[in-house]
């Protein structure tokens, strides 16, 4: 007598290119970072959902999505940084798949190098550059390893288009782009890819503050496709690139910015 097999079909959840995996999402109270935050845990992911003031906001994305906890950390500061990775060893009982370092600070007086403050040159280098080192350097000695590891810096594209006024804050993102492509180089033979995306102008609270509308419009008018970024165009590439899709993606500097630069 013939029998007849059944096959079972894997759980959506299962099926999810993310899932039983950990990401660290730094800014993730609001902007670009909570996108992201959003974005990976549709694809099944976990999350450690870093902010550095927002509480509130933090909270409430934590409480919205499936699997996820709030961690109040500094990334300028080293003990902040750990705490992060500590969060995900406590909460799920593992290291961390993935790393997200989206936390930025911009001046928003958008100042000529000749008239940038000592101050707020420090400011944004401390989280911008310092803090995506700590975060770099943290992920790649707590980040699992053999294969799925995942760092993903987000810098900007006006490390390329170099507009006045962001002489601090482009000199910052390079930075960034320089330790991400030799920092991939360090951890390939672990199989932990190292990447960043670059968004161009994109329309969040960080983009708007300290801009008239007339400078905004410039923005928009400027732009090849006559309109500024959202989030939504950018989570997709940072999605990717935290799959095992785009494990032959190493070192890169993707510039999601819509034909900027």
């Amino acid at each position: 007598m013939a029998t007849t097999a059944t096959i079972s079909s894997p759980s959506p959840a299962a099926s999810l290119p993310l899932a039983g995996r950990v990401a660290i999402v730094t800014g993730a109270s609001r902007g670009i970072g909570r996108a992201i935050a959003i974005h990976l845990s549709s694809l099944g992911a976990s999350l450690v959902l870093g902010y550095a003031s927002s509480s509130e906001l933090a909270d409430a994305l934590a409480a919205e999505l499936p699997s996820a906890v709030a961690v109040r950390a500094d990334v300028s500061d080293e003990a902040g940084v750990r705490s992060l990775f500590d969060a995900v060893e406590s909460a799920f009982g593992g290291a961390a798949h993935i790393l997200v370092a989206c936390a930025g600070l911009a001046i928003q007086t958008y100042p000529s190098l000749a008239t940038t403050a000592t101050a707020d040159f420090d400011a944004v280098f401390a989280v911008n550059t310092r803090g995506a080192f700590l975060c770099l350097r943290e992920a790649a000695n707590r980040l699992r390893r053999g294969g799925g590891g995942r760092i993903v810096a987000v810098s900007s594209s006006l490390a390329a288009t170099l507009l006045p006024g962001y002489a601090a804050y482009a000199a910052s993102k390079a930075a960034v782009e320089a330790m991400v492509r030799v920092t991939a180089k360090e951890l390939g033979p672990a199989r932990v890819t190292v990447n960043c995306v670059a968004p161009g102008p994109v329309a969040t609270e960080l983009f708007f503050q300290g801009k008239s509308e007339e400078a905004v419009e410039r923005f928009r008018a400027g732009h090849p496709m006559g309109r500024l970024g959202e989030v939504d165009d950018i989570v997709p590439a940072v999605g990717f690139l935290c799959t095992d899709a785009a494990e032959w993606v190493n070192g890169q500097v993707i510039r999601v910015n819509g034909g900027i630069a």
